[in-house]
């Protein structure tokens, strides 16, 4: 068993010890593939170089680690990209359409940690893979945890030197039925409601920051001149705390916009909501996969000082 190690059969459906759903029986929902497509245009064909056979764009500067989610529907996108700092990517992004569910998933791999970009990728994965077996059987809030506890497994089998710290990664993830979504995340990562009407942070940070105002140590202007202003304190890691477990909160999107998760490599070049706002303005003629590559686009223009990942999805009504 994925969650419990409790040794199973191989046509087993439910570890009889903690009754997991078993992904030995995933058949029809394995988790959607990823590859480099062209930035400017969306063209999913790119030459050896990085240049698109569409538009002509040049694309080799993005890193050969740079990655975008081939769904792409007028709904749902999804974009994950090195950055003008680096030629690797840590992020990783996952989306995946299952019935009437939608399932975003976004991991910022922890830098200090040993291969971040492995345990972003195993987390991402794992997720969408638990959550797609388990709404079969699961309430969404139960889904989503269990999701997480197997994520929390699977990225603490990840081989590490013993002088380096474990790979790790920040999360946030979303399952949205109809017009409830349910978020659960670790770190910084975050999600935001976007509207014509608002923007909206729906996620607080975990992050040192907030745990010192929270608790009356410090004020908000005291606590961001501090050098650890925002570390993390919760991750998805073998070293992560034994209280590490996931916030999760349900939202009921009022009316039509967008759904956006992203890693910080886009929201500290719009750390509010407002700003998010007027950058995906105006909404209603323009589909996710326009507005998310004018995110990245928009983040790399300002310096790209980091890896940006972004997955959205469009709420029409």
């Amino acid at each position: 068993c994925p969650i419990c190690d409790t040794p199973v059969l191989p046509d087993d459906r439910f570890c009889e010890a903690c009754g997991t759903a078993l992904t030995n029986h995933l058949t029809n929902h394995s988790p959607p593939s990823v590859r480099s497509i062209c930035v400017k245009c969306g063209a999913e064909e790119l030459d050896s170089a990085g240049y698109c056979t569409q538009c002509g764009f040049r694309n080799a500067d993005r890193g050969s680690n740079g990655r975008i989610e081939v769904v792409r529907s007028l709904l749902l996108a999804g974009i994950s990209d090195p950055g003008i700092r680096y030629s690797y990517n840590q992020d990783f992004v996952a989306l995946q359409t299952l019935d009437s569910n939608q399932i975003l998933v976004v991991c910022d791999g922890v830098s200090s940690s040993h291969a971040p970009e492995q345990a972003s990728q195993i987390v991402t994965e794992t997720i969408v893979q638990q959550i797609t077996e388990q709404l079969q059987y699961a309430s969404v809030e139960t889904a989503i945890r269990v999701a997480i506890q197997a994520a929390f497994r699977a990225v603490s089998k990840l081989p590490y030197p013993t002088d380096t710290e474990p790979p790790s990664t920040t999360v946030v993830a979303a399952i949205v039925q109809g017009k409830t979504a349910t978020i659960a995340w670790l770190g910084d990562s975050r999600a935001y409601w976007i509207s014509p009407q608002k923007g909206q942070q729906l996620t607080q940070d975990h992050s040192w920051l907030n745990e010192v105002v929270a608790l009356g140590e410090m004020s908000e202007v005291e606590a961001k001149s501090a050098s650890n202003a925002h570390a993390i304190t919760r991750w998805v890691g073998k070293d992560a705390s034994d209280d590490s477990e996931p916030a999760i909160i349900k939202f009921e999107m009022p009316d039509r916009g967008y759904l956006l998760l992203c890693s910080d490599g886009l929201w500290n070049y719009a750390e509010t909501a407002e700003k998010l706002m007027d950058l995906v303005q105006p909404i209603r003629t323009r589909d996710a996969m326009e507005i998310s590559l004018e995110l990245v686009e928009y983040a790399r223009s300002r310096g790209g000082h980091d890896n940006i990942t972004v997955g959205l999805l469009r709420i029409n009504s």
